[in-house]
């Protein structure tokens, strides 16, 4: 089972939208330095949605290549369309990947029945560690605790990523998976608490800027070392709330570009984060330390 701090990597693009695979590099390299436990690559916060295959993929080898390794690679190979999500998943696979993170089909509202087939197909497709992903703020989609429970007796399917910030899911979906299966929070805001809920780990975003200290949260949460914890953070609150301050990836892509580890850009429909925003995050990231 993989725990603990579980970076949703950016996508590092230049002034023209096209992806930067040095700096790519720089940032898988800084996050193994800083204790990151897991990368996702090519998730909804590394803009797969604007990704064309080929990049997809190219992506998802590239991160694999640079960790080497040293922590393992999740890559996103969702889709709203079950064969599509398929034939990421397969090619994910061939890549290297050590596990799959897979949203819920955005857009289309299937009934819970139709998600459990979605899932189903998907796991008796392609023999590779599975994560669901239920995050229906961004999908309009939510899965049921009751739909994971059934999806947690395949055989392929490990783990959810559980992103509504409602920590009773938490409570509904161990009851019926047990302790093998994985929940990851998907809530920067709520991580701690999940963690020290019994969560599994967090799937972050704050992780992009501030890695040592989301894998020491995570890890005492996860420990059920309260206070320290708790301490940690409060550091993070701030980052917490900021990096959300317009739809995601964007605030946090300035906040890594604005600590020097990336360039200044983003691929439309997605903007960079409007000035209004900067001090915000800025002194965000200056109250955790991190610039």
């Amino acid at each position: 089972m993989i725990q603990g701090s579980i970076v949703a990597l950016v996508t590092p693009m230049d002034g023209l939208g096209e992806v930067d695979f040095d700096s790519l590099k720089n940032l898988v390299r800084f996050h193994i330095e800083q204790g990151t436990d897991a990368l996702v690559a090519v998730g909804t916060t590394g803009e797969s949605a604007t990704l064309n295959d080929e990049e997809h993929c190219r992506v998802i080898k590239a991160v694999v290549n640079y960790a080497a390794g040293a922590i393992p690679v999740i890559a996103g190979t969702g889709s709203n369309s079950t064969k599509e999500a398929i034939n990421l998943t397969h090619k994910a696979k061939r890549l290297g990947a050590d596990a799959c993170l897979i949203v819920t089909p955005y857009y289309n509202k299937p009934t819970q029945e139709g998600l459990f087939l979605h899932y189903q197909a998907i796991n008796d497709a392609v023999d590779i560690p599975q994560i669901l992903y239920n995050v229906p703020g961004r999908t309009a989609c939510d899965m049921l605790p009751e739909t994971i429970g059934r999806l947690a007796t395949l055989k392929n399917i490990v783990g959810v990523k559980e992103a509504t910030g409602d920590l009773s899911r938490l409570t509904a979906i161990r009851r019926l998976t047990g302790d093998r299966f994985a929940i990851y929070s998907g809530d920067d805001a709520t991580s701690c608490e999940f963690c020290l809920q019994g969560g599994n780990g967090s799937v972050t975003v704050t992780g992009n800027v501030a890695p040592k200290l989301v894998h020491e949260m995570v890890c005492a949460a996860i420990a059920k070392h309260e206070e320290r914890a708790r301490a940690i953070d409060k550091k993070l609150s701030a980052l917490h709330r900021h990096l959300f301050i317009q739809a995601n990836p964007i605030p946090v892509k300035w906040a890594v570009a604005e600590m020097g580890l990336i360039g200044q850009g983003i691929r439309l429909p997605l903007t960079w984060l409007t000035a209004d925003c900067f001090g915000g995050v800025r002194d965000a990231l200056r109250q955790a330390d991190v610039l």
